[in-house]
């Protein structure tokens, strides 16, 4: 009976949510990821301009801040959408079924690579994934050993490269750049890479000695930070790389420079997926999140010679984007068996 009764209670919970949703709000709310805000930016002023519905209000939280809020559950004080530039971990999605979301449509952007980039000045900067980790590491592997991070210059890694301080601006916990770069960089070299003998398994713990400096999630005041410090790099978005090219370049990652084709193929081994993710259940309660939702998906933003791609968006291949696009028309909500 008092199953019943909790079970009759939550039903209840939820139906009053959305009905909040329906009655409190007509305008889609929007957070997620400092990366994809703005290519979702520029996709809601389209929206707001070429449409009868308002303009959506987006915030940029960060990937993780944006699922945890979007995780909440239903109702007027929760997000319609969350942008991410990572995917939703299988946690975060058995949060949110926790927590009565309901259905989550995910939807797959496009393309995009982590910068390692510093001042335009400066000399072109060639550097490996180990050599990347062994910059950032909480620790390093020593004579079989784990110990503190010992490099303060770049040259005590590699007598080859430069006798400058290393200095590193970089996403806070909070943000998808920030997971990706520690899953595609620091778990690769150190579990099969050229680290995994070192470091003997996953290893993605970031250094806390001043030498990597959390710059929070406006990605716009890293590049200002390496206009002005020349010893210094920042971890960000490809777009934004591309944005400032007049005062900033990115080092090339084993060989290989950060370049749309070097991205979208794969070469480029700092290369991710970006999404966006919608609340099923507020569809219908908060006017216009399907047709955003369309708008943002379409080959007008998103296609190889949308919207998108001239703010740097890199465009998914045909079968890929179409795939995506049909995903997204659908509704055809995600599984937690698709994630990890």
């Amino acid at each position: 009976m008092r199953k019943l009764l909790a079970t009759g209670l939550v039903a209840l919970s939820m139906l009053a949510m959305g009905a909040g949703v329906a009655q409190a709000r007509d305008q889609i709310r929007i957070v997620g990821s400092s990366t994809v805000y703005p290519f979702a930016s520029y996709v809601t002023e389209e929206f707001g301009s070429t449409t009868k519905f308002k303009t959506p209000v987006i915030e940029s939280t960060g990937s993780g801040g944006g699922f945890k809020l979007f995780t909440e559950g239903m109702g007027d004080n929760t997000p319609d959408i969350t942008n991410a530039s990572r995917r939703m971990k299988g946690s975060e999605f058995e949060r949110a079924q926790q927590n009565g979301t309901g259905d989550i449509v995910e939807a797959i952007i496009g393309f995009d690579g982590i910068a390692f980039a510093q001042n335009k000045s400066n000399p072109a900067m060639n550097l490996t994934l180990e050599e990347l980790t062994l910059a950032v590491a909480a620790e390093v592997p020593q004579n079989g050993k784990l110990v503190p991070n010992p490099y303060k210059n770049w040259n005590q890694i590699n007598s080859k490269l430069p006798a400058r301080p290393i200095v590193v601006y970089g996403p806070p916990t909070s943000s998808g750049t920030r997971d990706a770069f520690e899953e595609l960089v620091m778990e690769h070299t150190s579990t099969k890479g050229g680290l995994k003998d070192g470091y003997g398994g996953k290893y993605t713990k970031i250094r806390q000695d001043g030498v990597y400096i959390e710059a929070g999630e406006n990605d716009n005041l890293i590049v200002q930070r390496l206009a002005q410090d020349k010893n210094a790099f920042g971890i960000f978005g490809y777009s934004f790389l591309e944005e400032n090219q007049d005062r900033i370049q990115g080092a090339s990652i084993n060989g290989v420079e950060p370049k749309p084709e070097a991205i979208s193929s794969g070469k480029y081994p700092i290369s991710r997926s970006l999404y966006f993710y919608i609340k099923k259940a507020h569809i219908g309660k908060v006017p216009g999140i399907k047709e955003y939702a369309d708008l943002f998906m379409s080959e007008k933003m998103i296609g190889p010679k949308g919207l998108l791609k001239r703010i740097g968006l890199i465009p998914l291949p045909d079968d890929m984007r179409k795939k995506a696009q049909k995903q997204v028309v659908g509704l055809v909500p995600l599984k937690q068996g698709d994630l990890k």
